[in-house]
């Protein structure tokens, strides 16, 4: 697994990608938290969050990647390969900064389905 500092110039570059309008009220900006919090729905200390937009009304909005998560879940990964499941965390995250700035709420809805179908998998074990 690579070094968080190396962590955080993938996730620069990755942030390179993406258009300027995208940041519009990211006062926050991108986050590195070298943490491996679960998601309250876990239920065999497997369902790691990797990554958070968060809108706080104290502190603005902000994304945030988990490093410690990435080292957990990806350990056994490559830096492309690893840089690929970044990308699609800081994706997911900004997709969600942008449907809350415009109202919507499809990636939410899509994010409940899948905790539904995880609860639903680990019940049926």
């Amino acid at each position: 697994m690579i070094s968080i500092d190396r962590f955080e110039e993938i996730l620069g570059e990755l942030a390179e990608e993406l258009p300027a309008e995208f940041y519009t009220g990211l006062n926050g900006g991108i986050l590195i938290e070298d943490r491996h919090p679960l998601h309250p729905a876990d239920r065999n200390g497997d369902l790691y969050i990797m990554g958070e937009y968060r809108n706080d009304p104290s502190t603005g909005r902000c994304i945030v990647l988990y490093y410690g998560s990435f080292r957990r879940v990806f350990r056994h990964l490559d830096e492309d390969e690893l840089r690929t499941e970044m990308r699609k965390v800081l994706r997911h995250e900004f997709r969600h900064h942008v449907e809350g700035r415009a109202g919507v709420r499809d990636l939410e809805e899509w994010d409940a389905e899948q905790i539904r179908a995880y609860r639903a998998r680990k019940d049926a074990e």
